[in-house]
Formats: structure tokens, sequence, C-alpha cells
């Protein structure tokens, strides 16, 4: 098909080579973005998928269109207890959890359609090397110290426990589960060394006490000036997002501020984690036998999976003059990325680059509630695709209700509202109109619109108020996604679009009117159609996939964000074939997303239903009294019984084993023909799964 589009530096968008590694340039804008590295014990549920990777990723998205330089890196956080203990749970050494995990949260991003330049991991040589070269500098530097104090020690381990190894009663609540570091029960920060009764994960029946230990602790008190004075100047600067870091008047009220740093550890008693480096002297005897603190090195994650993506890393991360640091994630990381690795780069002493935007989200609820991973609540890793909605509403509702300022509810209702009765209504409409006019009227081509190429006048005869209003829509866009205000560029892309519908209907498009006024016409749909060339860009950082759709129905190339609004595609070009964009959802689909992500009922459910039951209504036959009666005695007792206590990890791992095999024997029941090698492949798979379930059955026997 043939195209014509004006030539002219900056319309199109400049798209990197296969395997081109992106490097900065000298004098340019050049982007580094960071989301929140997720840790690699879980599953990312939505609230975890806005909070940092896909906010990050529509900024990347936007910088791309506007083609600055960008590098959007992220990767899973793999060492420290909580991966030790998970696996421990789950009977897998850490290394095959973190493979595992790392597995899942690879294949939910890709179908949330996440563009990282580089996805990685912390368990590399790459991020042992930097991280302990850091630690030497800080050091060198005279900002470690040895500092001597009690912690749990398992005499049957014969080894000290790190808090998450810890079990005992809560010496504020009571609680007899609370871990070595935290008591869910209360909520109150814990030492593990204050517990009562305290008990060894591994084994219950190992004698656990408190002895003396030493460990290396990062002076993070002498480096609070200069933290300090870096923080207010990056804020200013970089116009960072509210946080509990400094407020709106440059004031500084984090209470650990306020207080007065501490110095902080950075060694732990594991096996998993980065080695701590051999430094010369007696203060730093016996610390090889220890590794480094996950909180430590976690954040050194950033400069070394980039180091993974190209072996030029330090000219994004050692370049404050060309570089601009932008870091997403949820609320309750933001001290670890303001105050703790900023004062960890200041003390290493070299000219890092540090963080120039924060842009932090509150959290995300789900239908009235909250996420609950051990209570099936909500939509976890790429369970979003078993909706049949495709990613790009799933983003576009996402961004839509961003937590930017607030907690925001994440609902099934408003999700197929947005799909219904914007992108189909609104956005969809407009695109598919303007196409299918073109098509049944012109053959596919675009007709001679009588416009010259380039920017159109604001002065025009017929359209000055329409084109005023796309160029100051465009910068209103631009403004906002410069600003990482991501919602308020999503609203005004559907400003947009909406401004394009009322275009279409005040201009009378139809044939009546290409019979009347055939040069008004083909101006018409001319503009109309380069508007929607326009709407490729700007809805590209939100919903990829739509804008590809949209590029090949207009069959261009990508373009880029433009500052005011041109006639670019010109007379001659011939569009694609016209398709939806969005397809319609049924609203009774919300009952039905409900219960199937609503989780397990808690056991006051049980309780409260069976209160119900017990109720007898004025004029119940005495038959159905007693019927009710059994009922509710019925789900009283199992109630009462503990049926819907929290399970144990080691039946939750068991169940996750049965679901994945029973995947494994559905998908080859798929398969087709139905040959005698591969009914026996299916009769092997469904003997494995019927052992897995006899062996959940005994498993929850015993518990």
């Amino acid at each position: 098909m043939a195209q014509k589009i004006r030539e002219a530096e900056g319309i199109l968008r400049v798209l990197p080579k296969p395997g081109e590694k992106i490097a900065p340039a000298e004098g340019e804008r050049n982007v580094l973005i960071t989301s929140a590295l997720p840790y690699c014990n879980n599953v990312p549920h939505l609230g975890n998928i806005i909070g940092s990777t896909l906010s990050a990723d529509v900024f990347a998205r936007y910088n791309r269109t506007r083609n600055w330089r960008t590098l959007y890196i992220c990767g899973t956080d793999e060492y420290g207890t909580a991966t030790e203990t998970q696996a421990l749970k789950e009977g897998l050494t850490p290394r095959a959890l973190c493979d595992k995990y790392n597995a899942t949260h690879v294949e939910t991003y890709k179908w949330f359609e996440l563009g990282f330049d580089y996805f990685g991991r912390t368990s590399t040589p790459l991020h042992t090397e930097i991280s302990q070269e850091i630690y030497l500098n800080l050091a060198k530097n005279g900002y470690l110290e040895r500092l001597e104090k009690e912690q749990t020690f398992c005499e049957g381990c014969n080894k000290f426990l790190a808090d998450r190894f810890v079990e005992g009663t809560c010496p504020h609540c009571g609680s007899d589960d609370a871990r070595g570091d935290q008591c869910d029960v209360c909520g109150r920060t814990l030492d593990a060394v204050d517990l009562i009764n305290p008990r060894c994960l591994i084994s219950k029946s190992h004698k656990v006490t408190t002895r003396t230990t030493a460990h290396m602790y990062f002076k993070l008190d002498a480096l609070q000036p200069r933290t300090e004075e870096w923080i207010r100047k990056s804020w200013k600067e970089g116009k960072w997002s509210p946080n509990a870091v400094i407020n709106a008047d440059g004031e500084l009220i984090d209470a650990r501020l306020k207080a007065g740093l501490r110095p902080t550890p950075v060694t732990r008693d594991l096996s998993w984690g980065v080695p701590v480096p051999h430094v010369d002297g007696k203060e730093h005897e016996g610390m090889e036998d220890k590794v480094l603190y996950v909180w430590f090195e976690a954040c050194i994650g950033y400069p070394s999976i980039t180091a993974n993506y190209t072996p030029e890393w330090k000219q994004w991360w050692f370049n404050q003059k060309d570089v601009r640091l932008y870091q997403f994630m949820g609320k309750d990381n933001v001290y670890f990325h303001t105050i703790y690795f900023p004062s960890v780069q200041i003390g290493d002493g070299r000219p890092w680059t540090m963080l120039h935007h924060l842009s932090t989200t509150e959290y995300l609820n789900y239908e009235g509630g909250k996420f609950s991973k051990s209570h099936n609540r909500g939509v976890f890793g790429p369970a979003a695709k078993e909706t049949g909605i495709p990613p790009s509403v799933w983003r576009y509702y996402l961004i839509s209700t961003r937590p930017e300022t607030a907690d925001a509810m994440f609902s099934w209702a408003d999700l197929i509202a947005a799909n219904n009765n914007v992108l189909l209504n609104n956005f969809g409409n407009f695109v598919n109109r303007a196409l299918k006019f073109v098509v049944s009227q012109y053959d596919s081509v675009i007709p001679d619109s009588g416009d010259a190429p380039g920017p159109y006048s604001p002065n025009d005869e017929h359209d000055a108020e329409f084109i005023s209003d796309i160029n100051n829509l465009l910068k209103e866009y631009m403004d906002a996604m410069d600003a990482v205000k991501l919602r308020l560029g999503l609203q005004t892309v559907m400003a947009v679009s909406a401004r394009g519908n009322l275009y279409l209907q005040s201009s009378g498009l139809n044939k009546a009117l290409m019979a009347e006024n055939p040069k008004r016409c083909a101006q018409v749909i001319s503009r109309a159609l380069n508007l929607i060339y326009v709407l490729t860009a700007l809805i590209h950082p939100f919903m990829p996939a739509t804008e590809e759709a949209m590029l090949e129905q207009l069959n261009g190339p990508a373009r880029a964000v433009p500052e005011l609004f041109s006639n670019d595609l010109l007379a001659g070009h011939t569009v694609g074939k016209p398709e939806h964009l969005f397809k319609r959802i049924d609203e009774k689909m919300a009952d039905v997303f409900r219960e199937k992500f609503g989780g397990n009922k808690p056991k006051e459910d049980a309780l409260a239903q069976a209160a119900d039951a017990t109720h007898v209504v004025p004029g119940m036959s005495k038959r159905k009294a007693a019927a009710a009666k059994k009922a509710a005695d019925k789900a009283a007792a199992a109630a009462a019984a503990g049926g819907d206590k929290p399970k144990s990890a080691e039946v939750l791992a068991w169940e996750q084993k049965i679901a994945e095999q029973g995947q494994v024997v559905r998908d080859l029941k798929a398969k087709t023909p139905k040959t005698p090698e591969l009914e026996q492949e299916i009769a092997q798979e469904v003997e494995k799964l019927k052992k897995l379930k006899a062996e959940l059955a005994d498993l929850e026997k015993s518990s």
C-alpha cells in the first residue's frame, strides 16, 4: 500500500536497531528509569504492578515518543531472609525458588506489555562485584563500624538465626506466632531476642538461646547533614511527588531524620547473599563468614542490572551532568530511595548519578478490601489473562485509577465501564468512524484537502477553534507527562479523542457533505485522519498494542509526539482495513469476576452465616425451622473447628504444585491429533496429579 508521509526531522519515532545497547549522549536529554525491584519470593498483584513497573513503563514509553535517549531497568531482588524462609517452606533451594518466581514475574510483565530495556536479577556475579566495591569504599572512607549485640542462636543448627528464622510469643500482645522482625497481630516491629519462648523455624525441637555477635554497621548519622542537603536540592530540582520525607514546603518530615539517623546494620548471618569482602584490620575480623544485608545491597541492583545489560553501564550511573534518574515505587519504599541509598552513594565517594525525580503511589486496594495471596483475594500474576480482557484495557484502567495522591480502589464494575464507555464509545468510535469513511467513500486513499504539508494554521477559515484546541491539548499532555502526572496525561489523551468526535459531528461528515461540498469533506476527513495519527503517539505509552493496531489500520510508521497539530499523512496515502479496537464487555461479568477472584471466605463469615441461619422468621413452619437450625449447627461446628483457618506454607506449596500439574494435564488433553503416544503421556501425567492430590490429603490430615 502506498505511503505518503511528510518528510521532516522529528516526525517519526527513532527506534533502536535490534541488539543495539542504548547509551547516553553528551549534551542531550538522557533519561534513566528504574522501578522498585520486586522481591523474588511471591507473585505480583495489580497494586504492585501499578505502584512501580507499569507506571515506570508508561513514562519510559512516553520519553521514547519524544525521541529522548531512554533506558528502563528493572529486575528481581533475590537475596535475604525472606527468600531463605520461603525456600524452606516450599522445599526448594534459594536459587531454585528465585528461578521459579523470576520466571513468574517475567511472564506477568510480558503479558502486561511492559517494555523493559532489560529485566535482570540481583543474584549475579556483577551484582556481587559492584556491591562489594561499594562496601569497600565505605570502609575506606570511614563510614563502617563494628558493633556487638545479642542475637538469637539455635543450638540445634549451631548458628545465629536471622530475624525471619525465629518465631515465638509477642512480648506486646501475647500472640504465639510472631516473627522475629514483626508481629502480624499487633503490628509491632520486634527484635528477635525479645520474643518469649523463641522457636527455630527449621525445627521447633531445637533449643534457641541468645549469644553476642558482631556485625558491621553503616554510619548513617555521620552522613545525615550531607544527605539532608542533597534531599532539599534534588526535591526542588526534580519536583518529587508528595512523599513521607519532605513536604510541599520543603520541610524534612521523615521521623527518622527528625529523631536523628542511627547506624544501621549492613551484614547478616546468612548463607544466601553477597559475601562480605575481606577488609584488613581487627575491626573487620570474622566478617567474611557473613553476607551483606539485603537492604544494603538491594538498591545496588539498579546499577548492577544495568551492568548486566551493557559493559558501558558507568556512562549511565556516573554521569551527573547528562543523565536524569527517575525512580518509581510504592510509598513503602520511599525511605530506601531518598535517604538510605543516596547516603550510601554519598559515602561511597564517587560521582554517582543520583535521584532526580521520585514518583510514588499510595496503595491500590481490591473491591472494598485488600489484596491477599493467602486468601486468593484479588488478581495476582498473569491471572488477569484468565478474564479474556485484553492487556490494553487493563493498562488503561490501572493508569486511570493510579493512586497518585491517595489510596484507590480496584472495581470490576469500573473496569468494565471504562472499557465500554470510554475506550469503546469515545476513543474507538472516533478512530473507526473516520477510517471507515475514507475506505468506503475514497477507496482507502486520503483525498486532496488543499492543506499544505506541515502545521495547520490556528487562523484557519473553518477549523481555527478545533486546531487551537488540539494544540492546547498537546501542550497540556506534554506538561502532564513531563511532570510524571500519568493519570492526567491519560485523561488528556481521551480529551483529544473526544474533541475529534465533536469535530466529526460538528463538521457533518457524511455522504451528503461529500456530494454538496467535496472540498470541505476532503479537508475534514484528512484532518481527522491526521488527528488519529497524532493519537497513535499519545496513546502509545498507555496502550502500546492499541497503537500498533491503529498504525496498521493507518498504514503508517511509528511517530513522535508533535508540538503542533500538522498535516503529515498527505493526499494519496492509502490506509489499511478498519477494525474495531475494543469489544464490549457484558456488565454482568463483574459478578462473575468478583466470584472468581473473591477468595476464601474468612471464619467470621461462616459464623455470621450460622447466626443468620438460626434466625427463625415469624410464620416459618416447624419443618423449615428445624432444617434452618440443623444447617446453622453444621455451619457453626465447621467454623468453630477452624475449617477456614489459614493454610500452612506446606499446604499452599502443595496446592501450587497441583495447580501446575493440572495445567500440564489440561494442555496435553487440548492437543490434537490424539495419538497413542499422546494418550500414554496424558495417562502418566494424570497419575502424577492423582499422587499429588493424595499427598495433599495426607498433609492436610497431619496439619
